[in-house]
């Protein structure tokens, strides 16, 4: 198990540098100049423009740029947006309430996708698993937004049962309608994969084999069918928390939520690039350790995995 965690944590290196590369890249790769766009129609004295270039190393050559930046990164400086706020600051606001939304969204997806998807798999062809079905293609066919503008009228102004936006009251109580609205439109998909993954499972040797022992439905579900069931939904669940973390724009919008969609459409709307840089770069950090620990969770899962060479 060591081993396959060293060799784990060494692929995460190169996919760290590369990824941030590549963003840094990017960004300052796009055309305009974003510290003449600060001033808008005014003309800046040629002074303070070449003064702002050298504080954020403009004038400098890209992989120099990039060097200073990562050099930062591993000091736990993120820089100064082009408006003079610390990015450090602005991702210590709106981090924690995306990382919440998305635990909550992802909570509910899996737990609503393994008990359904479980017992659709179980009960293949039978109503429930029909109607299963036919639920979760509604969920995918109906667009976020419609799903939330549903939710947030019938579920908070008509029975008001939840807070029809966020704002700043944002702790763990008042995210649970834009959490909800989250889990349910990824919930289809993980569903599909486990009803799949189970009913594949149902098929196996070694299920037929424990069935064969005399082993009691309790037993086996769980044990022999649910626990080699659970890696593609693993995998899928991980990379929506990822999608969450950067794309859950649209929701945070119609539910006012002061997460990190929103401040990362401003900055790029407004060619914020430390700012864009910095947000990216926390999520590739993120997003690898995830992937990491999806890893490592396939080791326990199934052994035959850990092993490989």
């Amino acid at each position: 198990m060591a081993s396959y965690i060293l060799r784990r944590l060494l692929q995460v290196i190169p996919v760290f540098f590369g990824a941030t590369l590549l963003i840094y890249f990017m960004v300052f790769a796009m055309p305009g100049d974003p510290i003449l766009a600060l001033f808008g129609d005014r003309t800046p004295n040629p002074n303070l423009l070449e003064q702002i270039r050298e504080q954020y190393h403009l004038n400098d050559p890209f992989i120099v740029q990039y060097f200073y930046y990562i050099l930062g990164v591993f000091q736990g400086d993120f820089g100064v947006s082009f408006s003079g706020q610390p990015v450090a600051d602005v991702l210590a606001r709106t981090f924690p309430v995306t990382l919440r939304l998305a635990v909550m969204a992802i909570a509910i997806e899996l737990v609503l996708a393994v008990i359904i998807g479980t017992i659709s798999g179980i009960r293949k062809g039978k109503v429930f698993d029909n109607t299963s079905l036919v639920i979760a293609l509604i969920f995918v066919a109906v667009p976020i937004f419609v799903l939330a503008f549903l939710a947030q009228y019938f579920l908070a102004i008509q029975l008001g049962w939840f807070r029809p936006t966020v704002g700043a009251q944002n702790d763990w109580g008042d995210l649970w309608l834009p959490a909800i609205v989250l889990g349910l439109s990824l919930y289809a998909t993980s569903m599909r994969l486990t009803r799949a993954s189970v009913i594949d499972a149902l098929n196996q040797d070694w299920v037929r084999t424990a069935y064969s022992k005399g082993l009691p439905r309790r037993r086996v579900v769980p044990v022999h069918v649910l626990r080699n069931s659970l890696l593609p939904v693993i995998t899928n669940s991980a990379t929506n928390f990822g999608v969450l973390m950067v794309g859950a724009t649209v929701t945070e919008g119609i539910f006012n939520v002061p997460g990190v969609g929103q401040t990362l459409y401003s900055a790029v709307t407004r060619q914020e690039g430390p700012t864009v840089v910095s947000f990216v770069t926390v999520f590739v950090i993120f997003y690898v350790l995830v992937n990491l620990v999806v890893d490592l969770l396939y080791g326990l899962l199934d052994p035959r995995i850990r092993y490989a060479k």
